[in-house]
Formats: structure tokens, sequence, C-alpha cells
């Protein structure tokens, strides 16, 4: 979900915010960043062709809940 414009800077923001909101290692933060990244873009993956950073970003919440459920 690295393909479009903008989606680096939301892997980068979720990195960020594990960092500082949850006390992570920078090496745990990277790793479930990561993870975070790919299953919000794989919730948010429809039937468009083009996945969009704002989609992604969408559907952070979503991959939360599924995390912690």
């Amino acid at each position: 979900a690295l393909a479009t414009a903008g989606t680096g800077d939301v892997l980068a923001g979720i990195v960020g915010a594990l960092l500082l909101r949850r006390g992570l290692s920078a090496y745990h933060a990277a790793g479930a960043g990561v993870y975070l990244h790919g299953l919000a873009a794989d919730l948010a993956a429809g039937p468009a062709k083009v996945l969009r950073a704002t989609d992604v970003i969408g559907s952070i919440g979503d991959a939360l809940e599924t995390l912690c459920v």
C-alpha cells in the first residue's frame, strides 16, 4: 500500500504515534506500524483500482478494532 502518494507519510505517522503514545521501542513500533498499515490498507481495498492515503487513514480504526477483538 505504498504505491500512491502519501501512503508512506501515513506509515510514518502510525510508527511515530506508536513510539510516542505506546512507548514501544523503534524496532517494535516499526513492525507493529507496518502490520497495522497493511491491515488498514487491506480493509480499505475495494473495487477501486487506486487506494489513496486517505482510504488507509479511514481504515486505521477498523484495523485497530480487528486487532483488539
